[in-house]
């Protein structure tokens, strides 16, 4: 992992624009042990985590160079949690369109994660627009700068470059570690480092925001590491999370629309939703139930096996067989 990340160094080190003022640092030796992470939940934003939404930053994204799949992998983390992931939003590098979308999902979401738009170039400008966002200043974080120090190389091509020396390149670095600051709260609760051979913080903003990487192995590893302080927020604390069952049915869409339709209107006041789902060119589709009831899904098993003709299964191939030809299917 510190290979990965030394790479990512490397790579986003590219000479950014002339030199610009520090801004003032704010640290907190305390950021650097892993009880910063209960510091960060409970010193600004203790209720607890019912929704959650994802924000992912990135031209590159919008423009097909690069496939997105921190969201998919914040869905299956919040669905184990049994967090409901309410929105997943996908927006260009611009300030205005950042400074939008955080403020409305911080607002209206307990748990908010973005992904991308903190390198070092000029495009990356996620900081400096949640920061706004808020009516915040960026400020040089000193314990994620020494951390960077410590544990990231310069590039082979960049053998004279000198962390204590002012350059176009250390310019470029020290972006990535001006983050987001307010003057009014903890700065343990602001930012928390998770992993030791890793100098990249969580910054936290507004108390819910949190800002990750966009590089899917350091978002991932970021994210889980974030479990154990997630935990005794939710609404189930032993995190038992949402429970999903599969029933693979031969019947079409439509004949199964009217007893699902029916279960679905019976089964919702004990917050268990219903889904139906098409497998375009294979003969059996898919029948879900979800809810955090386990109990209660697991007795409406065999009623919904029957009334569907189905099948209740692990994965959704798992009936079709493989020397059948696909063919399509009216719904």
């Amino acid at each position: 992992m510190l290979n990965r990340l030394n790479l990512l160094t490397r790579h986003l080190s590219r000479p950014f624009s002339p030199s610009r003022p520090i801004s003032p640092s704010f640290s907190a030796p305390s950021l650097a042990a892993r009880s910063g992470l209960s510091a960060m939940t409970s010193a600004v934003h203790p209720k607890l985590i019912h929704t959650a939404a994802c924000l992912i930053i990135g031209d590159e994204v919008l423009g097909g160079k690069t496939v997105d799949t921190n969201s998919a992998f914040l869905a299956k983390f919040c669905f184990s949690l049994g967090i409901d992931l309410k929105r997943i939003e996908v927006i260009p590098d611009d300030e205005d369109d950042i400074v939008e979308a955080v403020r409305r999902m911080s607002s209206r979401y307990d748990f908010v994660v973005t992904s991308g738009g903190i390198g070092p170039t000029h495009d990356d400008i996620t900081y400096s627009s949640i920061a706004k966002a808020f009516d915040l200043k960026l400020e040089l974080h000193q314990a994620a700068f020494e951390r960077m120090k410590r544990l990231s190389k310069p590039h082979p091509l960049q053998q004279n470059f000198d962390w204590e020396t002012p350059s176009p390149g250390l310019t470029a670095k020290l972006r990535m570690v001006e983050l987001p600051f307010d003057p009014k709260i903890p700065a343990e609760s602001q930012a928390v480092f998770v992993a030791d051979d890793l100098w990249v913080p969580i910054a936290v903003v507004n108390g819910n925001v949190h800002i990750l990487p966009g590089v899917p192995r350091l978002f991932e590893r970021l994210l889980l590491s974030l479990k154990p302080s997630l935990i005794p927020r939710l609404t189930d604390p032993e995190g038992k999370g949402t429970f999903r069952l599969l029933f693979s049915t031969p019947l079409p869409e439509s004949a199964v629309a009217p007893y699902l339709t029916e279960l679905a209107a019976r089964v919702k006041a004990r917050g268990v939703k219903v889904g139906s789902y098409p497998r375009w060119g294979k003969k059996r589709n898919t029948v879900t139930l979800v809810g955090a009831d386990k109990a209660y899904m697991d007795s409406l098993a065999s009623e919904v096996a029957e009334n569907v003709q189905g099948t209740l299964v692990a994965t959704e191939d798992e009936l079709d067989c493989p020397s059948d030809e696909d063919r399509v299917y009216s719904q």
